[in-house]
């Protein structure tokens, strides 16, 4: 039999990036490749951490030094060689861009296209000279509105914001925009010295003293005598008394200008940012641009209009006009444009994105949303002879919407590309030409190659979880449904495109809230009900921890709008966990999140040597001077600084990359110091404190949720949306379950196998039992068919979307003819039939 070459094939020889174990194997070109395995097998190491490491490692040698410092690098992976590897393009799951002024239609390039057309093909009034495409960015000096200079909308700082209470003196804190520490006080002293009497209540002052205070844009310096009365300081500043310092006065309106504006912590930012009201801004009603870019339509609407439209109506206008002859030069251009903009948009309805808008902003977007209309650009570029390495896009992907995607992934395929995907949707493996199954279990216990090979041939393979998965034929019964205790009734629920639903979602039970993508399903139970209830328990809910860093206050979307009309009394607690970072810094990790390390650093602080040198636990934390290095502070590496080339982080040399002074160090529990513990993975902590019932039931939950796997000091910069969201679910199964909680989940299987899926389900299940209400929105067939309740939104997505369909048992479900769901879990169910 001839052996196949290199340019049929990618020959990996030694790979260890990560858990993988020397791997060594040949991977064809030119096909569908999927790589799987249970969560944290090495399946990304490989795909992610290998292959498209070295594919832009080789690529960026050939640019020169100055331009290679513009790139994001990856590390060099770990691997003896790699042959017949083409460049490689990553389409990775990623968080939307933290600036608002990113959008769909800028991510997909449509709003170039647009500009473009209302350029060269739009209606002027008379008169009027023609525009350059820039002039219809409101990202421009030429098309911003000069009013709100293209935000959409303008803020105010009033008396009212800042000085809520004013029946409470300055000294009392009236001023509550000031900070509360030292800056606050100090500005108070400030005003002292000038005379102003600062224990008087607020609106005692005279309103000229009073918007002197708040407003004036002065910034007079004087002396400071901290700790004197009034009449010490006057009389203090009389005998020309040397002050403690010279204090500068910053107006109450430009401490907060002034912070929003160029603060480096987000957290003093988000702070004066509650001070500032937003509004729409008054001269361009919110639509960004100028009103010369605004008088120039197409179709009868202004440009701002047209990127409101969903991406299916847009479809719809621009065929028509993609089709139509063009006999002059307007319509050539016209017709060409909308040909072009026609062709992508057919590919993001194709791949279920209709609902979308040119307008909305990326921040809003799921990771799988994101991904997909990155690669329906991609389709559209024509690229060829490259690999696409893609992370889980069926993500977020209702099964009605999977062929869709693979279809796609044909296309790209056909046109002479090497398509290598990281999933664990089953109808996607079955779909592969070729699959990689990594593992056989996660961390320490995979990274090994299991099979490699057409997909028939994984039904032979015993050990391979996913080959269970795949072929497994046998008819599967529906979970016997718990009876709800009662109703929590809501009323004219309104967001978005759910509008004036009524809907009872039961309580005590387990509840899968399902539907096509964009049918409204996070919009009715992770927007509605979350606000409705958390109002209802007066419970402050966790916002978003990736604020847009424009300069702009919170935009608040259109507000919720309903009631909760009956059963919010049974309810003690409402605990959302959801996919959002864990934490922004690599400071916060595993350990520190779950506060298992709370727990580990007591333990080292009752050793013998630590309670000689009186070391309390504090002592073994990295965030505190006394323990940490002090060469790198705690961070464990350093940023070395090289010229026309990116940073880059390197092991600190004082450390070794432990956190940890040598003294600290030095104190050993179990034969191991404090960094060797939180260089364990879970299942290496959960055989290590197997005498330890505290440490060790905390450990044994983060395994039960599918992450035995990670370090207990992985970063908590470096987890998954959905690692982080399992790291919050095991945070609140550490609790006592004194039940009567409601939780709520987004697609909690996210990133996960089957196999981890039925781990997730015991765990949901177990809350249940303890007396408390899950609701899931979820895709996934495993949760749908182990669940009380169905509550089914559709039939479409959008505008087709926001309504109740089916809201019962799981088994009244596959008889509803609208439900998009209703096949796909009668094929689950009985895939024989089927």
């Amino acid at each position: 039999m001839r052996e196949k070459s290199s340019k049929e094939m990618i020959l990996v020889r030694g790979a260890r990036e990560h858990n993988l174990k020397n791997v060594s194997l040949e991977i064809p070109r030119d096909k569908l490749v999927v790589f799987t395995g249970v969560s944290g097998s090495g399946k990304s190491s490989l795909a992610f951490g290998t292959l498209y490491a070295e594919a832009q490692r080789r690529y960026l040698e050939s640019v020169s030094p100055y331009a290679r410092r513009l790139f994001n690098q990856m590390s060099v992976p770990e691997v003896d060689s790699i042959e017949g590897l083409p460049p490689a393009v990553a389409l990775q799951q990623q968080r939307g861009g933290s600036s608002t002024r990113s959008s769909v239609g800028s991510v997909t390039t449509l709003s170039n296209l647009l500009r473009m057309l209302y350029s060269r093909a739009g209606d002027y009034p008379e008169g009027q000279s023609i525009i350059y495409a820039e002039g219809f960015s409101p990202n421009t000096p030429q098309g911003a509105c000069p009013e709100c200079h293209g935000l959409g909308s303008v803020f105010e700082i009033n008396e009212q914001t800042m000085v809520p209470d004013d029946n409470i003196s300055i000294r009392e804190g009236a001023i509550a925009s000031w900070p509360k520490a030292w800056q606050g006080q100090n500005q108070r002293d400030i005003l002292v010295s000038m005379g102003y009497n600062v224990d008087v209540p607020w609106k005692e002052l005279a309103k000229k003293d009073r918007d002197w205070i708040l407003f004036t844009q002065e910034t007079p310096t004087v002396p400071v005598y901290p700790g004197f009365t009034p009449k010490e300081t006057a009389k203090a500043i009389r005998d020309k008394r040397t002050p403690d310092y010279m204090g500068t006065f910053i107006g109450a309106k430009p401490y907060i200008l002034k912070t929003f504006s160029s603060s480096q912590s987000e957290l003093m930012r988000n702070r004066v940012r509650q001070y500032m009201i937003s509004a729409t801004c008054p001269i361009c009603k919110g639509k960004r641009l100028n009103k010369e870019s605004l008088s120039v339509s197409f179709e009868g609407k202004d440009i701002a209009e047209v990127s409101r439209l969903p991406l299916s109506v847009l479809s719809q206008i621009f065929n028509h006009y993609a089709s139509q002859e063009a006999k002059n030069e307007k319509q050539i251009v016209t017709q060409r444009i909308s040909a072009d903009i026609s062709s992508r948009l057919s590919v993001m309805l194709e791949l279920g994105l209709g609902y979308l808008t040119l307008e909305r902003s990326t921040p809003t977007l799921s990771p799988g949303e994101l991904q997909r209309l990155r690669l329906a650009t991609q389709v559209h570029s024509n690229l060829f002879g490259v690999v696409y390495v893609l992370d889980e896009p069926s993500a977020g992907l209702h099964p009605a919407d999977t062929q869709a995607l693979l279809n796609i992934l044909y296309k790209l395929k056909k046109a002479g590309n090497s398509i290598f995907v990281v999933e664990h949707e089953i109808e996607v493996i079955r779909n592969a030409d070729w699959i990689i199954d990594v593992g056989p279990g996660a961390g320490s216990q995979g990274g090994e190659i299991i099979y490699s090979g057409p997909p028939e041939g994984l039904k032979k393979v015993s050990k391979s979880m996913t080959g269970n998965f795949l072929f497994d034929r046998a008819p599967r019964p529906l979970a016997d449904p718990r009876k709800p205790l009662s109703m929590l009734s809501l009323d004219g629920a309104t967001r978005h495109n759910i509008k004036n639903l009524d809907i009872d979602f039961p309580l005590g039970v387990m509840t899968c809230v399902t539907g096509i993508s964009g049918s409204g399903k996070s919009s009715l139970v992770s927007q509605v009900l979350v606000e409705l209830v958390a109002n209802g328990l007066g419970q402050q809910i966790e916002g978003d921890s990736e604020p847009a860093k424009d300069l702009q206050p919170n935009e608040k979307t259109p507000a919720v709008q309903g009631k909760i009309t009956s059963g919010l009394e049974k309810i003690s607690r409402l605990i959302v966990v959801d996919q959002k970072p864990i934490g922004r810094t690599p400071r916060s990790n595993l350990a520190t999140y779950t506060g298992l390390f709370d727990l580990v650093r007591k333990r080292f602080a009752s050793t013998a040597l630590a309670k000689k040198r009186k070391y309390d636990a504090g002592r073994f934390s990295f965030n505190v001077a006394k323990g940490r290095c002090p060469h790198c502070l705690g961070e464990g590496y350093i940023m070395v600084e090289l010229l026309f080339l990116p940073s880059v982080y390197t092991p600190c040399p004082t450390c070794g990359g432990t956190r940890y002074n040598p003294d600290t160090l030095q104190v050993i529990y179990k034969e191991k110091n404090i960094a060797q513990v939180l260089e364990m993975t879970v299942d290496e902590g959960f055989t290590f404190f197997a005498q330890d019932p505290a440490v060790y039931r905390s450990l044994e939950i983060l395994r039960e949720v599918g992450l035995g796997y990670l370090k207990l000091g992985q970063s908590a910069t470096a987890l998954s949306g959905g690692e982080a969201q399992r790291v919050k679910l095991a945070t609140e199964l550490q609790k006592s379950q004194s039940g009567s909680a409601l939780y709520i989940l987004d697609e909690p299987t996210t990133g996960l196998h089957p196999g981890d899926v039925e781990k997730l389900l015991i765990q949901l299940n177990r809350l249940v039992d303890a007396g408390n209400t899950v609701i899931v929105v979820e895709h996934d067939m495993q949760v749908i068919a182990q669940s009380d309740w169905i509550i089914d939104i559709g039939p479409g997505a959008g505008d087709l979307g926001g309504k109740i369909l089916f809201s019962g048992p799981a088994n009244g479900l596959t008889s509803v003819k609208e439900s998009k769901t209703a096949p796909f879990l009668q094929q689950y169910l009985d895939p024989i039939q089927t």
